[in-house]
C-alpha cells in the first residue's frame, strides 16, 4: 500500500447550476484542513503532554472533514451489497478506525509545510474535486480531495495523492480479501488490524 496515501493533510452538487456552490466545497476542505494545521501548531500542545489532547482535537476535526459511510461504500464497491445492515456498521467503525489511525500518525509528523488550495473540478452532478498542493522544502505534493455534498456539508469521501486515489488503493486490498471469502472475513481482518481480536 503506498503509505503516502494515509497522509492527507488531508462533495455532492444538488441538481441546481455548479456555479450556485462555487467556493462552498473548497472552503469547506481549506477550513477543516486548517483546524487540523492549527492544532498541529498550537504551542500549548507540544510534547507528551499534549500528544493525547492533540489527537482527540485532529480526530474531531477529521470527523468533520471526511464523510465514512461513503468512504466505506465506494472502497467497498459492488461488494457494499454483500454486507449485512450490521456488518456494514462494523466495517464502517473499523475502516474509520484504520483511517484514523493512519491519518493521525501521519499528520502529527507534520514539519511546517504549506498547504495551497489551487481550485475547484466539478466532476459530475455531484461531485467536486478540491485540489491542493503541499509544498515544503524539497518538493510539492499534489493531494486533491474529492468531495460530496451531504445536507448542507460538503465531506471528504475520496483522497488523492499523487495521482493515487485512497479508495481505489484500500479497494483493490479489499477485493482480494473478498474475492473468495465472505464479508466476514473482511471484518475479522480488520478486527485482528486494529487490535481488536
Amino acid at each position: 500500500m503506498r503509505k503516502t496515501l494515509v497522509g492527507f493533510m488531508i462533495f455532492a452538487i444538488s441538481m441546481v447550476p455548479f456555479y450556485a456552490f462555487a467556493g462552498a466545497p473548497l472552503d469547506a476542505v481549506k477550513t477543516n484542513v486548517n483546524s487540523v494545521l492549527d492544532v498541529l501548531r498550537d504551542p500549548k500542545l507540544k510534547g507528551e503532554s499534549g500528544k493525547k489532547v492533540k489527537e482527540q482535537r485532529i480526530e474531531a476535526a477529521a470527523d468533520k472533514l471526511f464523510d465514512y459511510v461513503e468512504l466505506s461504500k465506494r472502497t467497498l464497491g459492488l461488494n457494499w451489497n454483500k454486507f449485512t445492515t450490521e456488518q456494514r456498521k462494523e466495517f464502517v467503525g473499523l475502516f474509520r478506525t484504520i483511517l484514523m489511525d493512519a491519518y493521525i500518525d501521519k499528520i502529527t509528523a507534520y514539519t511546517n509545510e504549506k498547504v495551497n488550495f489551487t481550485k475547484e473540478m466539478p466532476l459530475s452532478e455531484t461531485t467536486v474535486e478540491v485540489q491542493s498542493t503541499v509544498v515544503s522544502k524539497s518538493a510539492e505534493t499534489p493531494v486533491y480531495y474529492r468531495v460530496i455534498k451531504k445536507g448542507n456539508d460538503w465531506k471528504v469521501y475520496d483522497v488523492v495523492i499523487e495521482g493515487v486515489s485512497l479508495v481505489s488503493n484500500y479497494r483493490t486490498q479489499f477485493r482480494e480479501i473478498l474475492g473468495n471469502n465472505p464479508p466476514q472475513a473482511l471484518i475479522d481482518s480488520l478486527h485482528k488490524k486494529v487490535g481488536k481480536k
